[in-house]
């Protein structure tokens, strides 16, 4: 059977950004915060690089607002930009006042008035700004935050939960557009229950798995995105995707990112026969920014006809790699290659939305009580291009103001009266599962392919063609069968690369992360590239 549960907050994600929300809300709440799979399975938890953050005396707020801005291809929205950059130094003082335990700089002290904890430097940043913990800076930080919901009685974490649609005034043929809550797939029970919310927070990451190469783990599918455009949010920028340039390249290392740290301290990139090629393509070599990094080593590996490239930091001392790079060190060594004496093959692979749902600086989705923070959402940080390590910023920055605003709503908004079941009285159990399967290894290949990091008209209109005959079969699946996990991400991802398809087909430009042969220069003025769905407009 069925269950009905009453939240004040319904939280649809649990990495940086919701358990960072769900934490700085009231103690007096009750709070769900949602997993579709075991609690750890978000990108959070697989964060090398760590934050970028002013921290430092000889660091500014304008010099990173500056970065930010020229990685971002002329796209950032400066007020997003300035907003997120100002709230850094408290977003960290809290992750540090929380427990994380950040990596200490043995040379600082208290005379010299140095910043206690160790910054690097990664791409496209002018300043050592990157604080972290060794190369596993999301596990810390995730473990970190996981224990502290733990211990807080009003907050419930559940597992194996996959949120199927939003729950909306509209939807239940009611005046308004409110969100009232979700529908949600209990994969422990094979049922649908319902959760009602006071606020629902869409925190489900990105959507890099419509791609066939991926550093992300496999919940990346672009749920939030796809059912905010389904309940009347619209979106933006979905054309640019971040392709990570450094993901290792073996047959048995499934999405294992290199991390960009390596880089800041001095690993080269080679070509098979041992030459640096990355000075032909910018003046910042390695450390130029991610697209252009990404398209350099495309572009040589389209050249010669080979598998990989290799990232060598063998010319630095050992102790020096593998007290930096522990995790990299002994998951390369799990594969037999030995980082301190030999160059680690790379591939690049799809990494970040730079995209999403449309937010203000509360995290307000176009549908009342409905917030998206983290990767689902698009604020204006990223622009064309997301530079290093902004990405878990704005996850802290935007879950406390997001939280800070539902706190000063809350007496506003009532507790949504009863919702109706989930009705599964129509569909039966499938026994043709292959479908599934063989949809979602469609969808990706041509993604890939068509929509991947160098792209033109044609693959764009083969691309588009391909998943509309896909949107209608899923369509037609879904509403005669059960819901599974499977079918609900499929459908999420369809929608999702349909949507990204749309943006990159409006882009006639070259710019950032979008990178099309038909349209290689940049236009005069840069514009975003804006979707709204039918439900919105009506």
């Amino acid at each position: 059977m069925s269950q009905q549960f009453q939240h004040d907050v319904l939280v649809i994600g649990s990495g940086a950004a919701g358990l960072s929300l769900a934490l700085t809300l009231p103690a007096h709440l009750r709070i769900a915060v949602l997993s579709k799979g075991d609690l750890a399975n978000g990108s959070t938890f697989w964060a090398q690089g760590g934050v970028a953050a002013v921290l430092d005396d000889t660091d500014t707020v304008q010099s990173h607002v500056e970065d930010t801005l020229n990685a971002g291809g002329g796209l950032c929205h400066e007020d997003a930009v300035r907003f997120t950059v100002e709230h850094s130094r408290e977003a960290i003082q809290w992750l540090i006042d929380q427990g994380v335990p950040f990596t200490r700089d043995e040379h600082a002290s208290d005379d010299d008035g140095g910043f206690e904890f160790h910054l690097t430097r990664e791409g496209g940043h002018s300043h050592r700004r990157i604080i972290h913990a060794a190369d596993a800076t999301g596990a810390a930080i995730f473990t970190t935050l996981l224990a502290q919901a733990r211990q807080r009685p009003n907050i419930e974490l559940l597992e194996q939960r996959v949120a199927v649609d939003l729950i909306t005034e509209r939807r239940l043929g009611l005046e308004g557009d409110r969100c009232l809550g979700a529908y949600v797939l209990d994969r422990n029970t094979g049922e649908v229950d319902t959760f009602g919310a006071r606020f629902t927070v869409l925190a489900t990451g990105g959507a890099a798995k419509v791609y066939l190469y991926t550093s992300n783990p496999d919940g990346a599918c672009g749920d939030g995105i796809a059912m905010a455009w389904r309940a009347g949010c619209r979106v933006a920028n979905l054309e640019f995707n971040q392709f990570h340039p450094t993901c290792l390249y073996h047959p048995q290392a499934k999405s294992f990112l290199i991390t960009e740290a390596l880089r800041g301290e001095g690993a080269l990139l080679k070509l098979p026969n041992g030459e640096r090629f990355m000075p032909r393509f910018d003046p910042r070599a390695e450390l130029a920014p991610r697209d252009i990094v990404a398209r350099a080593i495309d572009h040589e590996m389209k050249r010669l006809g080979v598998d990989c490239v290799y990232l060598d930091i063998s010319h630095k001392p050992a102790e020096f790699v593998k007290s930096h790079f522990p995790t990299v060190y002994e998951r390369c060594l799990t594969f037999g290659i030995d980082i301190t004496q030999q160059a680690i093959p790379v591939v690049p692979a799809a990494h970040y939305t730079c995209g999403g749902v449309m937010v203000d600086d509360q995290g307000h989705t176009d549908v009342p009580g409905l917030y998206a923070i983290g990767e689902t959402s698009f604020t204006g940080l990223h622009g064309a291009n997301r530079m290093a390590s902004n990405s878990l910023l704005e996850c802290f920055v935007y879950g406390r103001s997001a939280s800070a605003d539902i706190v000063a709503k809350l007496a506003a908004v009532d507790m949504p009266h009863a919702l109706p079941c989930w009705d599964a009285s129509q569909v039966t159990d499938s026994d043709e599962d292959v479908i599934i399967a063989h949809n979602w290894d469609e969808l990706r290949r041509f993604m890939w392919d068509y929509v991947g990091i160098v792209r033109t008209n044609k693959r764009l209109q083969r691309a588009e063609h391909r998943v509309r005959l896909l949107l209608d079969e899923i369509d037609e699946f879904y509403s005669n069968y059960k819901v599974s996990r499977d079918l609900i991400e499929l459908r999420n991802l369809a929608q999702v690369a349909e949507l990204m398809i749309r943006s990159a087909m409006q882009r006639k430009e070259s710019r950032g992360l979008h990178y099309t042969l038909d349209y290689p220069g940049l236009l005069d003025e840069a514009r975003d590239t804006i979707l709204q769905p039918p439900t919105y407009a009506d």
